[in-house]
């Protein structure tokens, strides 16, 4: 039990779909095609939010921040999610686990408080606009789109610095397609309690907090949206904050739905209920990252502009 982790196991073996063989080249099929929609579709957020000079604007550079953020995110895992559908053998090193781990913790982390700050962005944009361009400074945007990111780091490294550090001495088997702390942490032959707590409190305040400071910021949107006289201009006041809604309540609708399914019984059996829990957080993963380009592409007239003039530009080179 004292033993290092690093000197009793080395690696990991990943279940994904081995028990279910003749799902894999369709799922690789169809996680591939996710992946590169989110590829181009965010690839191209960040392209327009960087050549035209319309889409400065504190919004559209937290944009490019989130669409960097969602590559990064699937990108910490699909690969090893597609390299386990081909290979017999599916195992990662105990380092490469740990380091999938802290990707993936810190872009979901980020990713909570990132969307906090659009929100914020949105309510200045719509309840003070006077003073919007003073208060949403370059000097300040760009340090909270910092903070975002080295808090999520912070957060992770954290989290994964306690995980690392317990002794694994028996079963290296996971039951999930990637390293998911809370499926690694069930193999540690200690007491996980003080991992547990710490995830706890990172809970409340990378999705507490952030939940409540959007439904704060969208109370005060919408009040003020209420109070504009005419028709035209509360539509247009709502438009420029639909598409952050759009993707907040997604992003915290699926992560509330995949918690529900956890503690609902299926009657299908253990063995299918955890596939389906596998897929749900799988999917889950490539959801958001993949509906966020495509919302923010239809709801925002500036976006689907700067899409067709890049498109266009292109089609002209050519």
């Amino acid at each position: 039990m004292e033993a290092s982790n690093q000197s009793t196991v080395t690696e990991f073996i990943l279940l994904g779909l081995s028990a279910h063989p003749k799902l894999e080249k369709t799922f690789f099929v169809l996680i591939l095609s996710m992946y590169l929609v989110i590829l181009l579709g965010n690839g191209i957020l960040i392209l327009v939010t960087i050549l035209d000079t319309h889409l400065s604007t504190p919004m559209y550079f937290f944009l490019g921040n989130l669409s960097f953020l969602d590559i990064c995110y699937t990108t910490s895992s699909v690969p090893l999610v597609l390299d386990g559908f081909l290979t017999p053998r599916k195992t990662i090193s105990f380092s490469g686990c740990a380091v999938q781990m802290f990707l993936s913790f810190a872009m979901g982390a980020t990713e909570c408080v990132l969307l906090g700050m659009m929100a914020f962005d949105r309510y200045v944009a719509i309840c003070n606009p006077l003073r919007y361009s003073v208060i949403m400074s370059k000097a300040a945007y760009v340090p909270m789109a910092i903070s975002s990111w080295v808090a999520g780091g912070a957060n992770s490294l954290v989290q994964i610095s306690l995980a690392v550090q317990l002794p694994f001495c028996g079963d290296n088997v996971i039951n999930h397609f990637i390293c998911e702390i809370l499926a690694v942490l069930k193999l540690a032959c200690a007491d996980i309690s003080i991992n547990v707590i710490s995830m706890g409190v990172a809970n409340v305040i990378f999705l507490g907090v952030p939940v409540l400071f959007i439904f704060v910021s969208y109370i005060f949107i919408l009040t003020t949206i209420l109070k504009i006289p005419s028709a035209e201009g509360r539509k247009k006041a709502f438009s420029t904050c639909s598409a952050h809604l759009t993707v907040v309540i997604i992003f915290y609708g699926t992560i509330l739905f995949m918690y529900g399914k956890h503690k609902s019984k299926d009657p299908l059996g253990a063995d299918k209920q955890d596939l389906t829990d596998k897929l749900i957080s799988l999917f889950y993963g490539l959801l958001t990252p993949m509906l966020n380009p495509i919302i923010y592409s239809l709801r925002n007239k500036d976006v689907k502009a700067a899409v067709k003039d890049l498109v266009s530009q292109k089609c002209l080179i050519q």
